[in-house]
């Protein structure tokens, strides 16, 4: 579903190229992709679509969300070190205090919502996800200077997608049994959470630092709070809240721009 949608917004985008948009990622760069870019953008697919995702998911297999949650967003650290040491990008104390306070607020909510459901497996896998996530997203910041965020993001989600052909014959057993519901929460997680966020994401890292722009992922724990507590009715721990809060405050520090004087 990802790759379909993405397909669809790539025509769209570059056919408003075609007509004369500019900016980062614009008409000479997507001129650039051949040969070893291109390798690169289908390698970088297959660790963030494919890779990533199978790690994560199979790490949640073993460890309660709370907890899950709480090693994936080791990431973000790990992409403004890597922007830091391979991409010049520095640390600015700014970036490194508020990542500090985002992710002791993340470390509030998986405390409050974990469930103790942990194993080494699930820790190793875990950390694996987060360690795929920051180089993947390293290499995408650097990529993003050859070929516009939508046009990458397709590929990327194609290679993906015809790597993970061998699960086609269990898909297709699962969906005759699985619920109307379950399907078109797949469907959901393919168009929005897929597609339109990651080209999104593409598109913001093209113009920011990738330390910025993974700064801002710390927002997500707040807003997956906030988001059960209105549409699920899971009403969340007085201490999520608090640390919902405490992330959101660190994404602010790391991410808003410096006053002027």
């Amino acid at each position: 579903m990802g790759a379909v949608v993405l397909m669809a917004i790539a025509a769209m985008t570059g056919r408003r190229r075609r007509q004369g948009a500019g900016g980062p990622g614009g008409p000479s760069a997507r001129g650039r992709l051949r040969g070893g870019i291109l390798a690169l953008v289908i390698v970088w697919g297959l660790a963030w679509f494919g890779v990533y995702n199978l790690v994560l998911n199979a790490a949640e297999r073993h460890l309660d969300a709370g907890t899950a949650a709480l090693l994936v967003n080791l990431a973000p650290m790990i992409v403004a070190v890597l922007a830091g040491l391979l991409l010049g990008e520095g640390f600015p104390r700014r970036l490194i205090v508020g990542m500090l306070v985002a992710f002791a607020g993340v470390a509030v909510i998986a405390a409050a919502t974990s469930t103790g459901t942990v194993d080494p497996v699930g820790v190793g896998l875990g950390l694996a996800a987060a360690v795929l996530y920051g180089g993947a997203a390293t290499l995408q910041k650097r990529l993003l200077q050859y070929v516009d965020a939508a046009t990458m993001t397709w590929i990327g989600c194609l290679a993906a997608a015809v790597a993970c052909l061998p699960f086609l014959p269990e898909l297709i057993r699962e969906l005759a049994a699985a619920p109307l519901s379950s399907t078109l929460a797949m469907v959901y997680l393919g168009v929005f959470p897929t597609a339109i966020a990651f080209t999104t994401w593409g598109y913001v890292l093209a113009r920011f630092s990738a330390g910025r722009t993974a700064a801002t992922t710390y927002a997500v724990p707040a807003v997956v709070v906030l988001l059960s507590w209105l549409l699920l009715q899971e009403v969340p721990p007085v201490a999520a809240l608090f640390g919902g809060a405490l992330a959101l405050a660190g994404v602010a520090v790391a991410t808003l721009p410096r006053r002027r004087s």
